[in-house]
């Protein structure tokens, strides 16, 4: 699966990169990070969805456990019909399913030229932001079943030890992300040391 919002950056007059504005067109989200969480001169740099793949692995571990219930009900019970777990379960799936799709399409990835943000939640919205010269150290997570459908998470770790630790999740190709991270966090930390911040 891929990302349904991938990184649409062009270039300004500056050579700096941002984002395009049409996708802040197509999301009522990314309309109201640019106009109101983003300051007037404050670059996007990238403005990522995590891939569709954290839905199916945000929802395994239920759905697992529920097709284990189900089993073990369906083996013990043997007067039971196998219809009534079977719909149980399969209910129990969907809604599950359902549940990390609404947190899938709550979720944004935002780098500027002078933050890194991440955006999540449902009823509430939760909102993680990091001046870039305050993040001590990035890395890539990524374990073997990422690297078999190509996602990976990116850690975010303030310099501030009060503050916590952020993860992008589920990034279609991580690393090529992270060396942006990484320039980004250079390029902020460049400039302060010049203006003596």
């Amino acid at each position: 699966m891929k990302d349904v919002a991938k990184s649409q950056t062009s270039v300004n007059a500056e050579g700096a990169a941002t984002a395009d504005p049409s996708l802040a067109a197509t999301s009522p989200l990314a309309a109201l990070l640019a106009g109101h969480l983003l300051s007037q001169d404050e670059i996007i740099i990238l403005l990522l969805k995590p891939s569709l793949w954290l839905i199916v692995l945000a929802s395994l571990p239920f759905a697992a456990l529920v097709a284990i219930i189900a089993i073990a009900t369906i083996l013990y019970q043997e007067h039971m019909h196998l219809v009534i777990p079977t719909q149980t379960a399969v209910f129990l799936i969907v809604l599950r399913l359902m549940w990390a799709t609404l947190q899938w399409m709550g979720r944004y990835y935002i780098l500027t030229d002078r933050r890194i943000l991440r955006v999540s939640g449902v009823w509430r919205v939760e909102i993680f932001a990091c001046p870039l010269r305050r993040v001590a150290r990035t890395r890539v997570l990524q374990g073997v079943p990422d690297r078999l459908i190509g996602v990976g998470h990116i850690e975010i770790i303030p310099q501030d030890e009060q503050l916590p630790i952020a993860v992008w999740q589920c990034i279609s190709k991580p690393r090529r992300v992270h060396e942006q991270v990484v320039d980004a966090i250079r390029r902020a930390k460049h400039s302060n040391r010049m203006t003596g911040e």
